[in-house]
């Protein structure tokens, strides 16, 4: 069956990060994409009201953020006991620079890369433009996940 012939096969895409601190790392994710924290459960008045009705060891486990547009993916962030040890096999381009070329997109990779590290980022490299490719900076937020500012 073709997606023409069943329009309802598109389904929606969450993110999901593993991260130590899930709370820390979604509301850095938050102020880096201008996000926001989703309204609590049902019949539970905050976050915390609806993490403490949960058993001890699944307290602090998770949390999401969404784009208030509804346009962007869901990003969900799970608590697991492993830290990061290789490099991504997935990472988000945050698109900064859409558009610009040469000195024009430096400058707003670098503004971005400024506000970014005030928000506890690392600015890992510059990656110049190479004539196929435009400039873009590597980064890692704050559990160290590398993302690229583009």
């Amino acid at each position: 069956m073709t997606f023409a012939e069943n329009p309802q096969s598109v389904k929606q895409v969450q993110i999901t990060f593993d991260c130590a601190e899930p709370e820390r790392v979604a509301r850095f994710w938050c102020e880096v994409l201008d996000y926001v924290v989703p309204p609590a459960p049902e019949g539970y008045a905050t976050w915390d009201d609806f993490d403490r009705a949960l058993p001890p060891e699944r307290q602090g486990s998770a949390f999401a953020c969404v784009d208030p547009s509804g346009v962007g993916p869901r990003l969900f962030f799970q608590r697991v006991p492993e830290g990061k040890v290789a490099k991504n096999r997935l990472h988000l381009d945050v698109r900064v620079g859409t558009g610009l070329v040469g000195e024009e997109r430096l400058a707003a990779l670098e503004a971005e890369c400024a506000r970014l590290v005030a928000l506890g980022a690392v600015r890992v490299r510059l990656l110049r433009a190479d004539g196929y490719n435009e400039s873009c900076l590597v980064m890692q937020d704050i559990e160290g996940n590398e993302f690229c500012l583009d």
